[in-house]
């Protein structure tokens, strides 16, 4: 249950509620209670029971527990607890099925993991890795380059953000990679480093992560080819490129090296990097030296192997099921307008890793929800980032138990019906309403100002059913702002929507400033009268600050 006193215009809200409910009695019995459940809450599979451990629960006055009623303060608790959230708190829980192939899922992923600030003065820090992790990310990024002493370093190439030691890394990687979740973690490295650190690399990686580190395949993984997050609970992964056996010729055979899939986008990185940093000018072309994989960090990489992506065509025909692909930004949007329904299919069968473009020298990001509606597992992100993009990987990964691991739904999956993103093919659309009614002990401006607050709420799905909707603004009124606003919205897939409720200060005419926000998938949204809790700018929670809405879809 919340502590939080909730101000007195909430509490005379949920008086109507509760009166209403009671139909003029002093006390609500147990059967009215179940009524409010079924009518109001939607809660239908609710029983007397269920009505009767609340009361349990919730009511501290013994003769209206015995006799089976609750108080109007009982039922205040109960609307100000966890069982009232909008977020379904069965959904806190792992609760989806974790025996698909990996690449059935969304996972949570990070870029450049190692940094704190930008990509080219910035602070590289082993606390980077901790947080990201800690934030259920299973996908780690690691820039590996030649280091004095043949200790191999961590940091972003050609700049002047400071530098980690590999061996440091993959520690904090082994003492934090399990805290929050169960499931497997991948490490992908970008790989600069002579054969000779790499050897060293691979030493560290067996020796540090020992029998974490998962280096045979799996002899009877559930799904087949690829396994399951379950198959690879508490395992850690190597996404680096795999030297595969050549063709036999005069009796010799040798190892030959898969493509590099990051090459051009790294060709891109690194002259923008040139801009800044470099003596020389930036257009001029450099032949960079190719990078050969060391066969000891080789026979590490198991079920992640990065190759080259040439096409769909080439993919389906030539790709195996444990090979993977990275691309930066640009190329997958342009992938995705060109054959948005290609690049779905190909994310059933394959893995794909979309990462920021090397332009985004300050860390910002692109939004992450264009590449999860074709399925893209490893959608990463600058975590480091504030602002939406980081919001809606927060709310997409607070499902499943914040566990790293979300099941793509149906409509991304279906082997007999393709699907294009950029078209609203579900015929009969989901109607959502939304009334923000109230808000609650809101956090006032450093500089002690009134707040004039107002609700925009979000909606982030396929570009059709992109679209926010504000409130009127209320005058300075941080304790209890009172809206009364209706909102409604037509979502033709909601399964790959996330709602955000944002609550905003108007400072001017046209301006406005953050004040909290809260992101939740569709598919988590609680029918009812709901409490809305805040988060900061940094994901931190707010309270007691907090909405009060009504929410009814069909």
């Amino acid at each position: 249950m919340r502590k939080s006193k909730a101000p007195a215009s909430r509490r005379e809200e949920i008086q109507k509620i509760y009166q209403c409910c009671a139909l003029g009695k002093t006390t609500l019995p147990a059967c009215a209670l179940l009524r409010f459940l079924h009518k109001e809450q939607m809660e239908i599979r609710t029983n007397e029971e269920t009505a009767e451990s609340l009361i349990d629960r919730y009511e501290i006055e013994e003769t209206a527990r015995e006799s089976r009623c609750m108080t109007f303060e009982g039922f205040f608790r109960y609307m100000e607890s966890k069982d009232c959230c909008v977020f379904n708190q069965a959904h806190t829980s792992v609760y989806q099925n974790m025996d698909q192939p990996l690449t059935s899922y969304f996972i949570s992923s990070s870029h450049n993991t190692y940094l704190t600030g930008d990509q080219l003065v910035g602070k590289s820090h082993l606390d980077a890795y901790v947080c990201a992790l800690r934030k259920g990310c299973r996908c780690l990024e690691i820039d590996c380059w030649d280091g004095p002493d043949m200790e191999p370093v961590v940091y972003h190439g050609y700049t002047l953000t400071t530098k980690i030691l590999f061996k440091d890394v993959v520690t904090t990687v082994e003492q934090h990679a399990f805290e929050v979740s169960a499931y497997p973690v991948i490490l992908s490295l970008e790989n600069h480093c002579s054969q000779e650190q790499q050897e060293v690399m691979a030493q560290y990686l067996i020796s540090i992560l020992g029998d974490k580190l998962l280096r045979t395949p799996l002899d009877h993984p559930t799904t087949g080819d690829f396994p399951s997050p379950n198959d690879l609970k508490y395992k850690i992964l190597i996404k680096n490129k795999k030297l595969r056996p050549q063709i036999k010729t005069d009796d010799t055979t040798g190892l030959e090296e898969s493509e590099d899939e990051e090459e051009d986008e790294e060709d891109e990185d690194q002259q923008t990097k040139a801009k800044f940093w470099s003596p020389r000018k930036a257009g001029s072309k450099k032949k960079k030296k190719k990078v050969v994989v060391a066969e000891a960090l080789s026979n590490l990489v198991v079920y992640t192997t990065s190759v080259k992506f040439i096409s769909f065509s080439y993919s389906k025909d030539n790709q195996n099921s444990y090979e993977n692909t990275s691309m930066a930004e640009k190329k997958a949007r342009k992938l995705v307008k060109v054959s948005g329904p290609d690049f779905v299919k190909h994310n059933q069968k394959f893995l794909t890793r979309i990462y920021p473009a090397g332009s985004r020298t300050s860390s910002s990001n692109y939004n992450p929800q264009e590449f999860w509606n074709i399925g893209s597992q490893l959608v990463a992100l600058n975590f480091q980032s504030l602002g939406l993009a980081m919001d809606l990987n927060d709310g997409r990964f607070q499902d499943n138990g914040g566990c790293g691991y979300v099941l793509k739904p149906a409509v991304l999956m279906s082997s007999q019906r393709s699907f294009d993103p950029s078209s609203s093919q579900h015929v009969k659309p989901k109607h959502l309403l939304l009334k923000v009614i109230s808000g609650s002990n809101l956090p006032v401006p450093r500089s002690g100002k009134g707040l004039d607050p107002f609700v925009r709420v979000e909606i982030h799905g396929i570009a059709s059913d992109t679209r926010r909707k504000s409130t009127h603004t209320v005058k300075n009124n941080s304790l209890s702002p009172h809206w009364d606003s209706d909102m409604n919205f037509n979502i033709s897939v909601p399964e790959l929507c996330l709602i955000r409720f944002c609550v905003r200060d108007q400072t001017g005419l046209l301006s406005s400033d953050f004040v909290g926000q809260y992101m939740l998938p569709f598919s988590s949204l609680k029918k009812g009268y709901r409490w809305v809790p805040l988060r900061s700018r940094d994901g931190c929670s707010l309270d007691p600050a907090s909405l009060f809405v009504f929410v009814w879809y069909s």
